[in-house]
């Protein structure tokens, strides 16, 4: 029986960022892979490469066969959502899966031991998850410290206000972070909202913020609105003074119903 394989997926994100920082001396031969779906943000490029020079290891980069718009056309024009993953499934998990084979593989996944998910993972028999967080007892206060430790820090979308990797258009982002993309890159804020559009063969129109198009809440009055609640959610939760700017954001979460996919967010 050949030996397994040992796979631990990047996904820009600071919990797998820092789950690769922590396994690097412990498992020998890891592979890292980054499942590029090109609608990423600029910085998340950047912080893998930051993670793959303190590795000394390339990260390998997987594209999907066909990008985001195959998929979207295929879909007829149906934007992601909590409840239609599909851009989890076909730009991520199954290149993965295609990678993997029939090769017998032990994927290591960042869950912190102060989670409470699971996540979209491979189902298929001969992949083995594992979850090294969970099993050594680190949570989100040790992440920050292997990240801050390594001097690979926190991923730089963080400076600007953005809590989650994955990509540009994720519908799990807050309206908060809508407004910061707009602000921050408003040329892929626009790229996004040309998805908010009727799709001709079926005349469905999805949009990707809870029902309310891009074009609405990119208004000046809305923006303010988003801003004040996000103001409030933070007071509330009382964000001190020496607390990071992701921790501030973090604070100001609005409820969603899941956080997301592991391989898009960790």
């Amino acid at each position: 029986m050949s030996e397994s394989r040992h796979i631990l997926s990047l996904s820009g994100g600071k919990d797998s960022a820092a789950l690769a920082l922590y396994m690097r001396d412990r498992v020998p031969n890891m592979e890292y892979i980054f499942n590029d779906t090109g609608k990423e943000l600029p910085e998340t490029y950047e912080y893998l490469d930051r993670i793959g020079d303190y590795l000394g290891r390339p990260v390998t980069r997987l594209n999907a066969d066909k990008g985001f718009d195959h998929w979207y056309q295929l879909y007829g024009g149906m934007i992601p959502s909590n409840h239609r993953r599909w851009c989890t499934k076909m730009l991520k998990l199954k290149p993965f899966e295609a990678y993997v084979g029939n090769d017998t593989v032990v994927n290591y996944v960042g869950i912190r031991a102060d989670e409470d998910r699971q996540g979209y993972i491979s189902t298929k028999p001969n992949i083995t998850p594992a979850y090294p967080f969970i099993e050594d007892g680190l949570v989100y206060a040790d992440i920050v410290r292997i990240l801050h430790q390594s001097g690979v820090g926190m991923p730089p979308y963080t400076r600007w206000g953005r809590t989650r990797s994955g990509c540009f258009f994720c519908f799990y982002q807050q309206k908060i972070e809508w407004v910061r993309l707009l602000e921050t890159y408003p040329d892929l804020f626009d790229e996004a909202a040309q998805y908010e559009k009727e799709y001709m063969p079926t005349g469905n129109l999805f949009t990707w913020s809870n029902g309310e198009k891009l074009e609405d809440l990119r208004k000046p009055e809305r923006i303010a609105q988003i801003k004040a609640d996000a103001l409030a959610r933070s007071s509330r939760s009382g964000p001190k003074d020496n607390m990071s700017l992701a921790d501030v954001f973090r604070a100001q979460r609005e409820p969603v119903t899941d956080d997301g996919c592991v391989v898009c967010t960790v």
